[in-house]
């Protein structure tokens, strides 16, 4: 991805920053990952079509937001970060990036400046631009409410208006006095309440009496290096119990492929197991009959497929004592969140071993009325998290810029 600053050293951030031109209206955004780049990327359309004026978006977007005219100043996996060692490693880096954000905003402010998700960065760059008298919207909470909750404090201070995905996001924030609003999830209505499962098994040339075990072991580089052989090995064992078993997975870039890759190589036993597919990953997990992820933005989409799961996670040891330590809830995956128990199985860290994850599996595959039970939880839920997502984006942004729009 082609970015308007190539390198981070504070000259070329200088001079890359400099360059502006006067617009009417004018939106700071910065995003981070492929998931925060389709909710940025949602954003800006819907307030391009509900504010009716052009608007200058510029900060920090994938190649969605992009295409919508956002101006990336920096590189967005330059922001995106992996756990605590992550952070340690790159720290200078990153605080440069702030920093020179801070200044670029400061000397040119925005009628608006909106973080999307990354809010261990976002929420830090908030409160020095609202500091400044720079009106900030966070669109997507992080999960305060699960961890790490003295940092309300911080953000009752940073963020000026908050955008929630989740209707109990919505009750959290008024107890603590932030103005929030409820948007609804975005992908619950791209989402139909009901899959043509058949459809996808044809795409992907799925015989009638084999079933389909979905792999996802992530987007980040960590994620795929920790859980590629974790996911393999699981493979392996279940096609030992199931010989009917078909196990697609998605890769979402060619990067992620050449890491899975890799760890085939070392697996050679999984090479002809598993059919690894570029990009698609709705369309794969549409065609399973269970899904085995990586806990993050994924387990949403599977839960508004309907699709049972297994979740599994790791971090380093650094970042797991972190976490552990400030972990408010016993549960990572928002599915279960959001149903209030664990009904979808974790393994996180030590407990992520194919075993236990073919095990699981191996629940949903040999009981389906507890595959139709979930299935029919996950509908439920689905309805819950639609909501009128562009009308409430534009009402919040239009009482933070006080422009009067109709």
């Amino acid at each position: 991805m082609k970015s308007d600053i190539c390198s981070t050293s504070s000259k070329s951030r200088n001079a890359a920053l400099s360059s502006s031109r006067a617009p009417g209206l004018r939106i700071g955004i910065v995003a981070g990952e492929t998931s925060g780049d389709l909710l940025g990327a949602g954003l800006m359309r819907a307030l391009i079509d509900g504010l009716g004026e052009d608007i200058e978006f510029e900060g920090i977007g994938g190649p969605e937001m992009q295409k919508l005219g956002c101006k990336s100043l920096f590189p967005m996996e330059s922001v995106t970060l992996v756990g605590l060692d992550g952070l340690l490693r790159r720290l200078r880096e990153i605080l440069g990036i702030r920093k020179a954000l801070v200044n670029h905003f400061t000397a040119r402010p925005p009628d608006l400046f909106i973080g999307v998700d990354l809010p261990d960065f976002n929420i830090g760059l908030e409160g020095k631009l609202r500091a400044k008298g720079i009106p900030t919207l966070q669109y997507v909470s992080p999960t305060v409410w699960a961890w790490r909750q003295y940092r309300i404090h911080k953000i009752k201070r940073s963020v000026s208006h908050m955008l929630v995905l989740f209707p109990f996001e919505q009750d959290f924030y008024r107890q603590h006095g932030v103005p929030v609003s409820f948007a609804g999830h975005p992908v619950a209505n791209e989402f139909p309440d009901i899959i043509d499962v058949e459809k996808y098994r044809t795409l992907f040339g799925i015989a009638g009496q084999q079933r389909v075990v979905a792999l996802l072991p992530g987007s980040r580089s960590g994620e795929i290096s920790r859980l590629s052989a974790l996911m393999i090995d699981t493979a392996v064992l279940l096609k030992s119990r199931y010989p009917e078993l078909v196990f697609l997975a998605p890769m979402v870039n060619e990067s992620a492929k050449k890491l899975f890759q890799q760890a085939l190589q070392q697996r050679p036993q999984g090479a002809d197991l598993i059919r690894l597919v570029d990009g698609q990953s709705r369309e794969v997990m549409s065609a399973a009959d269970v899904v085995v992820l990586a806990s993050g933005t994924a387990t949403m989409e599977a839960a508004l497929l309907k699709k049972p799961m297994v979740v599994t996670y790791k971090v380093s040891r650094l970042t797991a004592l972190y976490v552990n330590f400030l972990l408010k809830q016993k549960m990572v995956a928002m599915p279960n969140y959001l149903l209030g128990e664990k009904v979808v199985p974790e393994f996180l860290q030590d407990d992520a071993t194919a075993e236990n994850i073919c095990g699981a599996v191996q629940d949903y595959l040999d009981q389906p009325r507890k595959m139709q039970s979930l299935k029919q939880r996950f509908m439920e839920m689905h309805q819950s998290l639609k909501g009128q997502g562009e009308k409430v984006m534009v009402q919040a942004v239009q009482s933070l810029i006080g422009h009067g729009h109709a």
